[in-house]
């Protein structure tokens, strides 16, 4: 009998923590497409409403490295032309440290840019969850790596050796 009671409490107990877990991806997976969509609809308060206030977005060019207000500055002209970018997740992995206040995950993302990935970092503060790093990437299929590189030689020979004189 004692058996019987201590499977059942563990059964329930286990069950409880991913009734937990089921809620948090939920929320964040709504974070994070409301994100999306805000970008979508141009709502610029909304769009970094669903962001830390030093938050990072990195974007696909070398030198995109947005860090908190350098990121609304970069990003206010396209939300004012009334859409800023459109990107819906095709596919979405989400993982919760286990005092669940922060989450990460990776994306698949239908883009202008067709697909790219998308993966980043969430906290979550006062009971709602925040996006605090973001990082955009250019899919690039293994067969046409070669072909990328030479198109983009020129460009990444110079921004390297600018870096490297920084150094």
């Amino acid at each position: 009998m004692k058996r019987t009671i201590t499977l059942l409490i563990m059964i329930f107990l286990s069950y409880g923590i991913k009734g937990q877990e089921s809620t948090a991806e939920k929320a964040i997976n709504t974070t994070i497409d409301a994100w999306h969509q805000a970008a979508t609809n141009a709502d610029f308060g909304a769009y970094f409403g669903h962001m830390t206030s030093d938050a990072v977005f990195i974007g696909t060019d070398a030198t995109e490295n947005w860090k908190g207000d350098a990121f609304k500055a970069f990003a206010k002209p396209y939300f004012d032309k009334g859409k800023a970018w459109s990107f819906t997740s095709l596919e979405r992995n989400v993982y919760l440290d286990p005092e669940s206040d922060m989450a990460w995950f990776d994306e698949l993302l239908d883009t202008q840019m067709k697909i790219c990935r998308g993966s980043g970092v969430l906290v979550k503060k006062n009971g709602r969850w925040k996006i605090k790093h973001y990082v955009l990437s250019v899919t690039v299929p293994n067969d046409d790596i070669e072909a990328l590189i030479k198109i983009k030689e020129e460009t990444d020979d110079a921004l390297i050796n600018k870096l490297r004189q920084k150094k």
